[in-house]
């Protein structure tokens, strides 16, 4: 094993604990948050149950203009609520605060969409049920579209493990930062050649799960 690699096993093991606190933090805000104002934001949808235009056009907006935010500069304009929420603006657990932030809608607008490919005959057989809007959102959208709703939370997770990469860059601990610090602050390689491979190799484990999960739940 390198010289470099050796050195830096304690720290990567606990890069490796950060990053997954992150990332388990924004999946956490994403789907206690993000998956229920997704749910809203389709029952608002012109056509459906909710159809509420004005409300529906807000929401849509707030939606949009937090997506809209490059992750860096998101970032960078929520130091002072992080502060407030996590005590400090450095460490992985401050990192988390705008992670979800930015998780939030990205995950909201995923399940919005994947709940407009539910046919529209399958609800309306259940509203000609007698079902209620809560018993045909938990009965009927929800298991008609969990194998998509877990590819979008599996997206969003690949997505997310790069957005934390990053927030390492700026104190957030994680592999991103020990790509900084070692790969390229001091020009060992064989380091960021490793932190890249552990990259790879922890999108390829999710993106495996969430398929294998999402075809195991899929009815067709």
């Amino acid at each position: 094993m390198p010289e470099n690699i050796a050195a830096i096993l304690p720290e990567l093991w606990l890069a490796v604990g950060q990053t997954f606190l992150m990332l388990g933090i924004g999946l956490a805000a994403a789907l206690l948050i993000g998956g229920p104002l997704g749910i809203w934001l389709f029952l608002l949808g012109p056509g459906q149950p909710l159809d509420n235009r004005p409300v529906f056009a807000v929401v849509n907006w707030l939606v949009n203009t937090v997506r809209s935010f490059p992750f860096i500069i998101l970032l960078v304009a929520l130091v002072p609520v992080t502060r407030v929420i996590a005590g400090s603006s450095i460490g992985p657990v401050a990192a988390a605060v705008p992670l979800s932030f930015a998780a939030i809608p990205y995950f909201a607008r995923l399940v919005e969409q994947t709940l407009r490919e539910v046919p529209r005959g399958v609800v309306e057989a259940a509203h000609a049920m007698g079902a209620s809007e809560l018993q045909i959102v938990w009965h009927v959208l929800l298991v008609e579209a969990r194998s998509g709703l877990v590819l979008a939370l599996t997206v969003l997770a690949i997505s997310f493990l790069s957005y934390s990469a990053v927030a390492g860059v700026v104190g957030g601990g994680g592999i991103g930062d020990l790509a900084i610090r070692y790969g390229y602050y001091r020009f060992q390689t064989d380091v960021m050649v490793l932190t890249v491979a552990l990259l790879v190799a922890l999108v390829q484990l999710i993106q495996f799960t969430g398929a294998a999960i999402a075809q195991r739940l899929d009815k067709r």
